[in-house]
């Protein structure tokens, strides 16, 4: 007899171990670690994943394995044991870590079903339930939830009148297709084709096109359409068993109408074979090494990634590249797709929750060997990995924000030393963590100082907003940054300008008495949206119409304040009336394809600006673009938040860097209302050096990463008395149980002290070395499990937060 260890599907303190089941007779042989089961627990029947197999059990009394989702694994042994090292690393439940490693499309999905037990128990049970039941035995409780109250379904499952069943189905169902394929041989065709009378005439088409073509098999609807006929004669000839119906699984591809001209290795130039040799050496001694590739915008990056996993590849290795989400474009696909053909699976939100969830099996039955994909990709499951690229490595949607917290890079340092393959890091503006690695011989520094071809880096030039308000100009746009637009309409060249903010305007103020619309559910203003003339909370999602008078004083000077990409895009018309514009924004790309069309579209020169926030700033590479302005540098720089600083840097250094990358020289307007910051006037001058001595000695000054690692412990709970006074308590007990050395802040409100209705409180820990920590915040949440379970409260951890509000 054989016994499987699970972790079950039930994200709790109390579930978070290993589960024992038995493995029923017919499955003894086919349960693997890694595999998906549904098994039996409590009344219910939930998803879980074996993570052994073996021969006996320490318990007696053991339900069986209900069904196997799986026929074979779909996490590795390296998976597994990553779950183990995330659990450990972020603090999160084990299931978590797993379903974190697999597409969307493979976590269950629960329905409950009500059964009637027998239709003589129809006179017994409540009236209210009479009607549901007249016509049939089940019903689904997703449909009856409204209108029947929960306890008159227990009251009657307690009688034994009801049954309720828990159902575990799959999210998405593989894509299946239709063939039909000819049954005999050619000759045993051509006779029937013969014996066929003359009333018979779509029978004798559907024959004559397999006697004519060279087609063994063909999709049932191409051929319906080629030949315009019904799905009645196909299976006439399918019951005469000349022809055979048979359902094939197909993938869903996100490119298939779209053909990738194939590219060759170009010839690198004298630093680009500098920063190779020590990466192709690591491969050649399958040697764990970590490079971090330093290189500005434009100087040639992407073709050493290319040609690292060429030499990989050859090696018959696998490779997974990592890009930030929105520098996912069509161009990245394109390089890629380009070079190595339909050994390239894609993974990124864009695609539909099928099309991942194909890309994934792909992956999993080794007919890919590249993987280019945003932060989930990190866990492709390949078994021979040969290397591993997180390009923009200072990107901060690498990072997780919710359970497991985990950053991708990381995995990827920890998969890499599994593997014994190197891990390459780019960047233009390297993290200070890591190049501070890098500085002190953690990291291996690959530096690349030049663009491609000594191509030189646009010229900057920063406009004092506060300068242009005294000469009276209260548009958003400077003088200098129209007259620059107005050149390049004139010579049909192109420009970007980059806003850092979504949204038409931030907030609605009256201006007689000074009230703000507030989030009813969040400590936070609401937006307003011009497209759908509402005010919308992009923390929680509640949206209410713009009223025409103030909610407080009735006055009707209730104004929005603040700049949105929709504004700006009116208010640039109104000066460049002849100018076309494409609006890159959450409204205009929320669509799927969308973020494509329009970058095809200014690709193809049908626009003379791209308008856009976050999103323009990455990865884009047009030769017409031959300005660049930034209309609010310093959106960033009044968080609170110590990065922030950094952020601008990476942020304005990152967007100069779309400018002059081809034949034209660029230029870059930055407007700002704090030219003199340091992070603003280095960023313009493209010298991180100097940015990086002067914000190391900010952080060391303020003991801030990373010459202290941080953790951030926030306690929410809709009673703020409730949020504040365990937030205190904990607090108390950290500074109890870990080291002297070890800083500790708080209690004190989150920067957005509300959100969804719930307060939120939380505290900072800073320390160098304290060997206690994970272990002394596990004793944190074990002692407030049971309130957690019972009394709302939510305690969220973060191990290396990225944001602190």
């Amino acid at each position: 007899m054989k016994f499987a260890s699970v972790i079950v599907d039930v994200a709790a303190m109390q579930t978070d171990r290993e589960f024992d089941y038995k493995i029923p007779e017919q499955w003894q042989d086919a349960v693997k670690p890694g595999m998906r089961v549904i098994v039996p627990f409590g009344p219910r029947k939930v998803q879980g994943f074996v993570t052994k197999v073996k021969n006996d059990s320490a318990f007696e009394r053991l339900k069986n394995i209900s069904e196997l989702l799986d026929l074979t694994p779909c996490l590795t042994p390296e998976l597994l044991q990553l779950g183990d090292w995330l659990t450990e690393k972020t603090l999160c439940f084990k299931i978590s870590a797993f379903q974190a490693m697999l597409p969307a499309a493979m976590k269950a999905k629960y329905e409950k079903i009500i059964s009637l037990i027998g239709r003589e128990k129809l006179s017994e049970i409540e009236i209210l339930l009479q009607p549901f039941f007249e016509k049939r035995n089940e019903l689904n409780w997703k449909d009856i939830e409204n209108e029947i109250p929960i306890s008159v379904i227990q009251k009657e499952a307690a009688k034994q009148n009801l049954e309720i069943i828990y159902e575990v189905k799959q999210k998405t169902k593989k894509k299946m297709l239709k063939y039909i394929s000819v049954n005999v041989n050619k000759d045993e065709l051509r006779d029937y084709y013969n014996s066929l009378t003359v009333q018979a005439k779509k029978q004798k088409e559907i024959v004559h096109f397999f006697l004519q073509s060279e087609q063994k098999s063909i999709p049932m609807q191409e051929l319906l359409s080629v030949l315009n006929c019904s799905a009645a004669s196909v299976k006439t000839l399918v019951k005469k068993d000349i022809l055979i119906e048979e359902e094939r699984e197909v993938y869903r591809d996100p490119y298939e109408d779209r053909s990738f001209q194939k590219t060759i290795p170009l010839q690198l130039n004298e630093e680009q074979e500098k920063a190779i040799v020590p990466i192709l050496e690591a491969v050649n001694d399958k040697k764990h090494e970590v490079f971090l590739m330093y290189g500005v915008t434009g100087s040639g990056k992407t073709e050493v990634y290319l040609q690292s996993i060429e030499k990989v590849l050859n090696e018959g290795k696998e490779a997974i590249v990592l890009v930030p989400e929105i520098s996912l474009t069509p161009q990245m696909v394109n390089r890629f797709k380009g070079r190595f053909g339909s050994l390239v699976a894609v993974l990124h939100s864009g695609l539909s929750t099928g099309e991942k969830y194909d890309e994934w099996r792909k992956i999993e039955r080794k007919e890919v060997k590249v993987v280019v994909g945003a932060r989930s990709a990190i866990f492709a499951p390949f078994e021979n990995l040969g290397m591993i690229i997180i390009d923009e490595e200072h990107e901060s949607s690498y990072k997780q924000e919710e359970n497991p917290r985990y950053h991708a890079r990381d995995v990827a340092v920890y998969r890499g030393n599994y593997h014994q393959c190197p891990v390459i890091l780019g960047s233009a503006t390297p993290t200070l963590e890591s190049f501070a690695r890098a500085s002190k011989n953690v990291y291996k520094l690959l530096t690349l100082a030049d663009r491609v071809n000594a191509r030189s880096m646009p010229a900057v030039e920063i406009v004092d907003m506060r300068e242009e308000l005294r000469t009276g100009n209260r548009t958003m746009f400077s003088t200098n940054l129209i007259e620059k637009l107005q050149d390049r309409l004139a010579k049909g060249e192109q420009s970007v300008l980059f806003l850092n903010r979504r949204g038409y305007s931030s907030f609605v103020m009256c201006r007689d008495c000074g009230y703000v619309i507030q989030c009813a559910h969040c400590d936070i203003s609401l937006t307003y949206h011009r497209f759908s003339q509402s005010l919308k909370c992009h923390y929680c999602g509640h949206e209410e119409h713009m009223p025409t008078k103030c909610p407080e004083c009735e006055s009707e000077h209730i104004r929005f304040f603040g700049t949105g990409t929709q504004k700006v895009e009116e208010e640039i018309l109104k000066v460049l009336p002849e100018a076309r514009i494409i609006r890159m924004d959450v409204d205009t790309t929320s669509r799927k394809g969308a973020h494509e069309k329009l970058l095809t579209e200014f690709g193809e020169g049908r626009a003379d600006i791209l308008l856009g926030t976050q999103m323009i700033a990455k990865g884009l590479d047009f030769p017409n673009v031959t300005l660049v302005g930034v209309l609010t540098a310093d959106t960033m720089l009044n968080l609170p938040d110590f990065r922030a600083s950094e952020k601008t840097f990476q942020l304005l250094t990152q967007v100069s860097g779309r400018a002059g990358r081809h034949e034209l020289p660029g230029e870059v307007v930055i407007q700002t209302y704090t030219p003199e910051h340091y992070s603003v006037q280095l960023a313009s001058q493209y010298d991180y050096n100097l940015f990086y001595e002067k914000e190391m000695l900010i952080r060391k000054q303020h003991s801030y990463p990373p010459f202290y690692y941080l953790s951030l412990v926030t306690i929410s709970h809709p009673e703020v008395t409730k949020a504040a006074s365990v937030t205190e308590q904990i607090v108390s007990f950290l500074r109890r149980e870990l080291s002297t050395q070890t800083i500790i802040l708080g209690p004190v409100a989150s920067p957005i002290p509300r959100i969804k209705d719930r307060y939120r409180y939380q505290c900072m820990i800073k320390y160098k070395r304290e060997k206690n920590l994970h272990a002394v915040l596990k004793k944190v949440i074990e002692h407030y499990a049971q309130q957690i379970a019972k009394d709302d409260l939510i305690i969220a951890m973060d191990l290396n937060p990225n944001t602190l509000m």
